[in-house]
């Protein structure tokens, strides 16, 4: 089988495609022939070295996959051979099979490819657990989204719009268009304008969905109106314009982090609440994302959900992968594709 391994922290460059033996899924488990791996910024943090949940070096990442089941361990069903799947998996996901648990690997709608679904999984459950399970977001929210144009905030988008909720992002500005077509009510360009001074006089937010971190999660707040919810989903404020780790930088990022504020007597005070997704720290809850995934599926073969993929990257060409997400172009979701 093929795997990609980071042999040691750096920019896109250090990975490498290598050949290792197949693997064998044992009791409770099944092997899926991967067609397609999703692509995350997590995964470009722990390249970098700035992602405190990754695997040791040498390491091979990757939360989602999708293909067929072709292999299956004890206990588990022979019919279940030749299941097209997506699949959530704790890394190993760059690689041409992956082994989990059966629960992990959920049978793909009717009409949906490899491809479409190897993009839901990671981004949609971030999404779904933000607006549904914290947000209750209901017609005529209004909810902030950073990273507007990324895979997480294009699948927000489209349950913001499934929910009636008024949708503001923020984007680079040759993103806008695109993303005023895909549904976004207002959009500001974070590279030339202060977000914060652009909102300050209009009404104030339900939610503020945030992957950026440090002085961002300060603004965030005041932009909160009474009852409102800050949600911090990543720290990509550490890996801007570089391609390795800078201490220096992130321990100025963690400096403007609003430590002072995140205490229940402030929160209480302002009527506001701080919340936290960490897709990576609930597979323990396997069974609830299967059962939130099957959801978020169904809602696809209802036509009320749209996936964004802006590119297929082979396996050969890796690093490509990595830059686009680093450097943010994406408009939607980037995978990487084994046997290519």
């Amino acid at each position: 089988m093929q795997r990609l391994v980071f042999p040691r922290y750096g920019d896109p460059s250090i990975i490498e495609l290598e050949e290792v033996e197949e693997l064998a899924p044992g009791p409770g488990e099944i092997r899926v022939a991967v067609e397609a791996s999703g692509v995350n910024f997590a995964d470009v943090m722990a390249r970098m070295g700035l992602y405190p949940d990754a695997p040791p070096l040498p390491m091979v990442v990757g939360y989602e996959v999708a293909g067929t089941i072709d292999a299956v361990g004890e206990g588990i069903d022979e019919g279940r051979l030749g299941e097209p799947v997506v699949a959530m998996c704790r890394f190993g996901g760059y690689a041409s099979q992956v082994v989990v648990p059966a629960s992990q690997a959920v049978r793909r709608p009717e009409g949906m490819d490899a491809a479409t679904a190897a993009a839901i999984p990671v981004q949609a459950l971030t999404a779904w657990m933000m607006t549904e399970v914290y947000g209750r977001v209901r017609a005529g929210d209004r909810v902030l989204v950073h990273s507007a144009g990324g895979g997480v905030g294009l699948m927000a988008l489209e349950l913001l719009e499934w929910r009636g909720a008024t949708a503001v992002g923020t984007a680079s500005a040759h993103k806008h268009a695109f993303l005023a077509e895909r549904g976004y009510d207002q959009l500001i360009d974070y590279r030339t304008q202060d977000y914060a001074e652009v909102l300050e006089d209009q009404e104030g937010f339900d939610l503020v969905l945030d992957p950026l971190g440090g002085e961002n999660w300060a603004k965030g707040l005041k932009l909160l109106r009474p009852g409102g919810r800050l949600i911090c989903f990543g720290f990509s404020k550490n890996a801007e314009g570089r391609s390795s780790r800078s201490v220096f930088a992130t321990l100025g990022n963690f400096l403007a982090v609003p430590w002072l504020k995140f205490n229940p007597l402030w929160l209480i005070n302002n009527n506001v609440g701080v919340c936290g997704v960490n897709l990576g720290h609930l597979w323990t809850y396997a069974d609830t994302l299967s059962e939130w995934l099957t959801e978020i599926l169904a809602l696809w073969e209802q036509g009320r959900l749209r996936v964004q993929i802006h590119a297929q990257v082979p396996f050969s060409t890796a690093a490509e992968a990595h830059r686009i997400l680093h450097d943010r172009e994406n408009l939607g979701k980037v995978l990487l594709l084994p046997g290519q």
